[in-house]
């Protein structure tokens, strides 16, 4: 566990201790146990193992755990306005929320977007989850490339935490935000590189290599 990840669960963890304890004083037993599921269950949300990925500068790394949901060439819209290949992956409440650098970058952009407010947000799954939900984009420039990385929020709880700024310099597989709970990840890599994944595999961020420089 890292403190810092555990940090951003902060009012979880309280208010479900604050609930146990008064179970605990009101011998209300059903509640005490209903506390201790959902710090379960917190702790295992907020969990933050490390991770060794490819040193190769050629190999694109995944920013993110979960389900590859999709793998279209469009157009990034927003900061390189110019046709790129989109890897989308899904989080679910299981997986890890950390997001991690997919190459060794310098941070050139960083945009914050709330989302349609009141909404309604779309289920991460969604394709169109980006133009409704609570998003961040981040370009990451690096030797051979810029990359865009965009992180979206779900449909029902939606933060989205970073942990670096622009001007940061990270390295390869370093932690630079999170999201929670239930998301998308989005990478958007140049034309040229080859992908390494498929929908529907597992993937982990900071160790799986999606894609590969030519």
């Amino acid at each position: 566990m890292r403190f810092q990840t555990l940090w951003e669960g902060r009012a979880f963890f309280g208010a479900l201790g604050l609930l146990g304890i008064l179970g605990g004083f009101q011998q209300w037993h059903w509640l005490t146990a209903i506390a201790c599921l959902g710090i379960a269950f917190c702790l295992n949300f907020f969990r933050d193992p490390e991770r060794v990925g490819s040193k190769d500068p050629k190999d694109i790394l995944s920013s993110a755990d979960g389900i590859v949901t999709e793998i279209v060439e469009m157009e990034e819209g927003e900061f390189l306005k110019r046709p790129m290949k989109r890897v989308g992956v899904f989080l679910s409440v299981l997986d890890v929320h950390t997001n991690r650098m997919p190459i060794d970058g310098k941070v050139t952009y960083l945009n914050h977007f709330p989302g349609t407010y009141p909404g309604p947000y779309l289920d991460a799954r969604n394709r169109e989850c980006s133009l409704k939900n609570e998003a961040q984009t981040w370009a990451f420039e690096g030797e051979r490339a810029t990359l865009v990385v965009r992180q979206i929020t779900g449909a029902i709880a939606r933060r989205i935490v970073p942990w670096r700024k622009v001007g940061d310099f990270v390295r390869k597989g370093e932690r630079f935000g999170m999201i929670r709970f239930g998301s998308r990840t989005e990478v958007f890599v140049p034309l040229e590189c080859e992908i390494t994944v498929q929908p529907g595999q597992r993937v982990k961020g900071g160790e799986t290599v999606i894609a590969r420089f030519p």
